[in-house]
């Protein structure tokens, strides 16, 4: 009997060893997929020409995607609906050496946005975003080639310090044209070939001195103006207190005179 026990032990336990084996593989394979499984929706890795490649391109995402794998060469936010881009956005791709973000919906970027990729970037595309005004502290020590092209620029004196503190990809520079500007006859005109003949810093300088200085004369010809009606009003005064004067009898007036004179004394 005990040997038949032991017997039908046999299987049972084996059975069950088998079992925990099998789940603990699960786990495993669980841990090590679960970086994938956190990609969004259309969101996918590659590798190409020995370069890691991550491509979220026509994703409809509405931001940077997190969990992007560090040790990625080349990404692809094309086409998706980003409005625009905080702060340390990419500051965990210190390999990155290709930024895609074309055809979004990109109208603002915070200062330091593109924080950590100074070594290494090279490339970076946001043309055909809805940028309007950036400063340039937004670029602030990055090396890379900057596509700034089909936007609707505001094109002033910060688009000139922006235009001057980056370096412009290749053939992208005819596409930054101006949608609005401040000065009107430069509406529609590519921005190069206006600053090639007017500085927007300059004139906006001297259009700041002029208010200045029309706001100094103002206060100048306010405190004239003052002036001459505390004077006037002092005369007027006085001419009032003459003419009572003379107008009391003889000794009542030498009176007030003499009144007058010991308190003036």
């Amino acid at each position: 009997v005990t040997a038949a026990r032991g017997v039908l032990l046999c299987p049972i336990t084996m059975g069950l060893l088998l079992q925990s084996l099998f789940l603990l593989l699960l786990l495993l394979l669980g841990s090590c997929l679960r970086p994938a499984a956190a990609f969004p929706k259309g969101c996918y890795s590659s590798e190409e020409e020995g370069l890691k490649t991550f491509r979220c391109s026509n994703a409809q995402l509405t931001e940077v995607p997190r969990d992007i794998p560090n040790d990625t060469n080349k990404l692809y936010l094309d086409s998706n609906q980003i409005p625009f881009l905080p702060r340390d956005a990419f500051q965990d791709l210190p390999l990155l050496l290709e930024l895609d973000l074309s055809h979004n919906a990109i109208a603002r970027i915070e200062s330091g946005a593109f924080q950590g990729l100074a070594e290494h970037l090279h490339s970076l595309d946001l043309s055909s975003n809805r940028l309007v005004s950036v400063s340039k502290d937004a670029f602030s020590n990055l090396k890379a080639k900057v596509n700034l092209s089909n936007n609707p620029w505001l094109c002033d004196c910060r688009l000139q310090e922006l235009i001057r503190a980056v370096e412009l990809a290749v053939d992208s520079s005819a596409g930054i044209v101006c949608d609005s500007s401040t000065q009107e006859e430069h509406v529609g005109k590519a921005f190069l070939q206006i600053i090639a003949d007017t500085d927007f810093c300059n004139v906006y300088k001297k259009t700041t001195d002029i208010a200045m200085l029309v706001t100094m004369f103002g206060w100048f010809a306010m405190v004239i103006s003052y002036l001459v009606y505390y004077v006037r009003q002092n005369q007027e005064d006085a001419r009032r207190h003459l003419e009572y004067l003379k107008s009391l009898p003889s000794k009542q007036r030498r009176s007030e005179e003499s009144s007058t004179i010991s308190t003036v004394v």
